[in-house]
Order: structure tokens, then C-alpha cells, then sequence
């Protein structure tokens, strides 16, 4: 249906800066909305840390807001996530979710396998 690929995480320290990407490779018949990022650590619920529509409009998470940006590449059904001024808190493993309509019906979601970011000295 819809295929999520992302990269982007790794191991950086407090302070750095890594840049997240997620491509949503659909069929025809898809139409690609809204696109987010989200974050769980263990023993933590997962949580939206910045999400986008298609016309760009967008949503932070407090944690995040001056830190964090999120674009997207409507032509390549790209999300972005740049994440600057890093710290340990924001370790997690990040997943992209993808909300797409089949021939204008119902929309669903697509989840990426995630990708692991560790801030660490």
C-alpha cells in the first residue's frame, strides 16, 4: 500500500544537530496528507513531536518548539525533521507516521520502523 522509509538517526552529542528523513512511496491512487514525527523511549508512551500538513502548516511539541523543524517535499512525499540544539531527553527511537487517502476515501495510517537517535556524551 504505502512503503515508509526513513534515516536519518544516529548517535550524536548534546548539543548536536541531525536531520530526519521519511519518504513515503505510495501507489497512484494515494494521496499523501498529513506527515509527522513522533518519539518513544523505553518505559515511555509514544509522542508526537512535530507534525505538518500538506499545505504546511505545522504543530510542536513544547519539549521541542526553537529546536526543532519540520518541512516537507510535497513532489517527493518527503517529511523532514532537523533537530538542533540536541540532548539526552530527546533520545528515542523516532517513527514516521503517514496519513494517505485510497481514491479520496477514508484516510489510514503508515507507520515507518522507526530510527534510533541517542544523544550522548
Amino acid at each position: 500500500q504505502v512503503q515508509i522509509v526513513e534515516s536519518g538517526g544516529g548517535l550524536v552529542q548534546p548539543g548536536g544537530s541531525l536531520k530526519l528523513s521519511c519518504t513515503a512511496a505510495s501507489r497512484s491512487d494515494f494521496s499523501i496528507n498529513a506527515m509527522g514525527w513522533y518519539r518513544q523511549d523505553p518505559g515511555n508512551q509514544r509522542e508526537k513531536v512535530a507534525t505538518i500538513m500538506r499545505a504546511g502548516d505545522t504543530n510542536y511539541a513544547e519539549s521541542v518548539k526553537g529546536r526543532f523543524t519540520i518541512s516537507r517535499d510535497n513532489a517527493e512525499n518527503t517529511v523532514y525533521l532537523q533537530m538542533n540544539s540536541l540532548s539526552p531527553e530527546d533520545t528515542a527511537v523516532y517513527y514516521c507516521k503517514v496519513l494517505a487517502q485510497f481514491r479520496g476515501g477514508p484516510q489510514y495510517q503508515f507507520w515507518g520502523q522507526g530510527t534510533q537517535v541517542t544523544v550522548s556524551s
